[in-house]
């Protein structure tokens, strides 16, 4: 297999172009090569600056979750943190684990950050939303967002074995200076729903909301961290 580690855009369109399969941190894909086979080019992005963008409101796509630290909202900054192993945060990126893992443990952080996802693909780059990023599968060059008033994020413990664990992540976003909305997402098992509501300082009517939306039917033991994931963040933001 030849690796290839383009440093320009236009050299990583003409790898993308040519067939190679975009690699990420390599900690998923690995074994799954090493049983199917591997390809004749990979890509990785490590040495593309734009895919190292870090600051309060973009993070790269290649770069190492290890590296996300309380420079970004502290939602994204605790989904990163609680990924792995410190080895597995070292090799893994962004890109990867919200694009090429089944897992996508930052994306919930995303979600409620309301990020835009800039995209490489062999015809160009271009600005896109989250929804179409995972539908197509798009190689992620960076993420970016306007910083929220306050964040939150919770990770229940999950069983050995078993599903991934319930994460929930809660935003509050600014309208004028003052709060204005309230972003949620949720993922349970596998899938990953977000909702929005306007911002109220009564977090059980602000959970009374989000219950009339289709997209939050959620269990008991979800709909309790959300609960009490919202009341902390809206208590946050009425300090």
């Amino acid at each position: 297999m030849q690796l290839r580690l383009p440093s320009s855009v236009s050299e990583a369109q003409r790898c993308l172009a040519d067939g190679a399969v975009p690699i990420g941190g390599a900690t998923l894909v690995w074994a799954g090569w090493q049983r199917d086979g591997f390809p004749e080019q990979a890509v990785s992005l490590r040495d593309l600056p734009e895919a190292n963008a870090f600051g309060p409101e973009e993070l790269g796509g290649a770069v190492p979750l290890h590296r996300v630290d309380a420079t970004v909202p502290e939602v994204l900054h605790r989904a990163a943190s609680g990924v792995g192993t410190g080895a597995v945060r070292r090799a893994a990126t962004v890109g990867g684990n919200i694009v090429g893992s089944t897992l996508r443990c930052l994306l919930p952080a995303a979600l409620v950050l309301d990020a835009r996802a800039t995209v490489l693909t062999a015809d160009g780059v271009y600005e896109t939303d989250l929804a179409e990023l995972l539908a197509k599968r798009h190689v992620l060059l960076a993420l970016r967002w306007r910083t929220p008033l306050v964040s939150g994020y919770r990770k229940l413990p999950g069983e050995t074995g078993g599903p991934p664990p319930l994460v929930v992540a809660v935003a509050v976003h600014a309208d004028g200076g003052a709060p204005g909305r309230v972003r949620v997402a949720v993922r349970d098992g596998y899938e990953v729903v977000s909702e929005s509501t306007p911002y109220r300082t009564d977090a059980e009517q602000v959970l009374r909301d989000l219950a009339d939306t289709t997209a939050l039917s959620l269990p008991a033991p979800a709909q309790e961290a959300l609960r009490r994931e919202v009341a902390d963040v809206l208590a946050r933001a009425a300090a």
